[in-house]
């Protein structure tokens, strides 16, 4: 079972409840009846939850925040996305008394007959949020799955979204995050500089090609990453920096 249930990926401070905010990403892989059942795995993942951390790939009918403990969460779901029969989704998981959602965004699937090309495997899920208790207000959060076998080239067309997005909501606070697959045999030394997200200086990704984002013992891959632009970044320092003062 690969997941990366304990990444915590990015934080704007962590200072105290009121001023901090902390975002993660994690891959629940298979996520069915049988993960559902298992109460090993149904902990872990409520003690994620209780973080209240951004959550990728989970099906949001085993997880019915309602009726939980944590009435305090509210959730925002892609619709199932895929290619074949074989489905996932996206889900963000928040607080509501710290953040509220001010729109939302299913990455287009192109229509048939097009010229384009269909890049993703499962077309990202953006959710732009609003924070009245830091001074970084609203940022957006785009989520991605990619496939391995075409991560690089979904991993390229993010900074297609990137762009669009910035261009629909004149928001440039922008983190990508998610399982994109980026490292080990799923890409190359010459394949990353055709990477616009990843050649492109302004994009700065915060975990590193060296480290391990899996639980495999047998494995150490950078595959989950989360990846801001410099001014994203330069606020959220501004942002530390005022609240620690």
């Amino acid at each position: 079972m690969r997941t990366a249930l304990l990444l915590f990926v990015s934080g704007l401070c962590a200072l105290n409840v009121t001023s901090s905010l902390k975002i993660c990403a994690f891959n629940i892989q298979s996520f069915g009846e049988a993960k559902a059942n298992n109460k090993k795995v149904m902990g872990i993942l409520l003690k994620v939850i209780y973080c209240m951390c951004t959550m990728l790939r989970a099906t949001s009918k085993y997880i019915d925040i309602a009726d939980s403990p944590f009435s305090l969460c509210l959730k925002r779901a892609s619709e199932r996305l895929g290619r074949n029969t074989y489905k996932e989704q996206y889900v963000y998981i928040y607080r509501s008394n710290v953040l509220t959602v001010k729109e939302q965004y299913q990455y287009h699937k192109l229509e048939e007959g097009t010229r384009e090309t269909d890049a993703f495997s499962r077309e990202p899920f953006i959710v732009r949020f609003h924070s009245p208790t830091t001074l970084l207000k609203d940022f957006v959060l785009i989520g991605q799955h990619t496939c391995p076998k075409t991560a690089m080239k979904e991993m390229d067309e993010l900074y297609t979204v990137f762009n669009g997005i910035y261009k629909k909501w004149k928001v440039n606070n922008v983190m990508i995050l998610g399982d994109l697959n980026a490292g080990c045999s799923y890409v190359t030394m010459k394949g990353w500089r055709a990477v616009r997200l990843r050649s492109d200086p302004k994009f700065h990704w915060l975990i590193g090609d060296e480290q391990d984002t899996t639980v495999r013992q047998k494995t150490h891959c950078a595959y989950d990453r989360s990846v801001m632009p410099e001014n994203t970044i330069t606020k959220m320092e501004r942002s530390c920096r005022h609240e620690a003062d």
